[in-house]
């Protein structure tokens, strides 16, 4: 990760950035440097968009560690091999962290949480229920069972959605070429019979003659507006915002909330197989949710803190689906509730997957004719004036 750095040194306050696992960290590098720290920060906003930092490979260094557990390895020896073929910079750090810890005396979870922009809570709360039970590979193969499903929702979302914005991009183009190239040729080809033409070409040929007078401040403007676009897209405010603005959308919404759902089914589902109790696997897995979802995940723990059972208390929180509700139900009558919430969440995955599937079949062939029907008419506009000049003729 990376941080920014304000100190002091002898020729006065400085300012630097740096590459380091936590801020103090980066903290102490400062401070081997022989600078005085003030304050650190890590890297936010457009910076952290365009910074090159190098990302702990998390999944990868779990079927690792699983690996040379499931050999006969201890823990100490697992993590020091890792750390023997690590090469990059960041991943080594964090590693000889965890290391030092580990041989301080701290247990694994401590140690990792240290490092929670590496670890995230549920790792170490798997991690800290199986020290419970003294069995760590188990609860390694389940985060990453979990850590590769939820890769699989993903990219198939992803994937549907790559095609689509290609043909929105390269439609985008066409028209900006029409309007900003051919048009301003035509307009002057129209020159003196401009107050002739529908008001349709007038305004199209208006706008073709503005963008070739100021090319240079369109193109500015254009970038100006993509530079907003990536800034707002870095910020939580503005993707809450796009998010509840989607959740309005008619069945669009619904089926945002079962895809959340979902994931939270699945994580919750992991945290009680691996040993986690019930509330606090709720209150981890919470941070999955929107807002809204989440108030309801805290009122769900309410009612079972007060005696209800679990299915009926999500129920009443409106956490479930009409499926959800039935195998919750028998997930309580079995005592199996994480196994059948992952069941419950695999079934959801497949529904996801279904529905992208059907969307994105009617979605493209849509795209495509609304993109066809905007560079027919900018084409049609165009031409107009020389039909209705063929038609007068004749």
């Amino acid at each position: 990760m990376i941080f920014h750095i304000r100190a002091l040194n002898a020729a006065g306050r400085v300012s630097l950035r740096l590459e380091a696992a936590t801020a103090a960290e980066a903290a102490a590098q400062a401070r081997g440097e022989g600078l005085t720290v003030l304050a650190v920060r890590p890297d936010r906003g457009l910076n952290k968009l365009f910074s090159r930092r190098t990302h702990f490979p998390l999944l990868l260094f779990t079927r690792e560690l699983l690996a040379l557990l499931s050999s006969g390895l201890a823990l100490i020896e697992a993590l020091q091999t890792l750390l023997e073929k690590e090469t990059r910079n960041e991943p080594r750090q964090v590693l000889a962290g965890v290391l030092e810890r580990l041989n301080q005396g701290e247990a694994f979870s401590a140690a990792l949480s240290h490092f929670p922009a590496v670890f995230p809570a549920l790792y170490a709360a798997s991690v800290r229920a199986a020290e419970r039970s003294g069995d760590l590979a188990p609860a390694l193969a389940r985060y990453v069972a979990w850590q590769e499903r939820v890769d699989t929702v993903r990219r198939s979302v992803i994937s549907a959605s790559i095609y689509p914005l290609m043909l929105m991009l390269l439609g985008g183009l066409v028209a900006l070429f029409l309007i900003g190239f051919v048009t301003p040729r035509f307009a002057s080809i129209y020159a003196d019979n401009l107050e002739r033409l529908p008001w349709a070409s007038r305004a199209l040929m208006g706008l073709g003659v503005w963008i070739d007078a100021h090319g240079l401040g369109a193109a500015l403007g254009f970038a100006g507006l993509s530079l907003a676009f990536a800034w707002a897209a870095s910020r939580p405010a503005a993707r809450a915002a796009v998010a509840r603005l989607a959740w309005r959308l008619p069945g669009l919404g619904e089926r945002l909330r079962v895809f959340q759902l979902t994931r939270f089914y699945r994580t919750v589902g992991m945290l009680l197989s691996g040993g986690t109790p019930i509330l606090p696997a709720l209150d981890m897995a919470a941070g999955l949710l929107t807002l809204e979802l989440r108030s309801r995940v805290a009122v769900a723990a309410g009612h079972i803190r007060a005696g209800q059972p679990i299915s009926e208390a999500m129920q009443q929180a409106g956490l479930t689906t009409p499926v959800a509700a039935r195998l919750l139900r028998v997930g309580e009558k079995s005592g199996q509730m994480g196994e059948m919430m992952e069941n419950l969440a695999s079934f959801h995955d497949e529904e996801t997957s279904r529905f992208v599937e059907s969307f994105t079949r009617i979605f493209e062939p849509l795209l495509m004719a609304v993109i066809g029907l905007l560079v027919g008419l900018i084409v049609v506009l165009l031409y107009l004036p020389i039909f209705e000049l063929a038609g007068s003729i004749e």
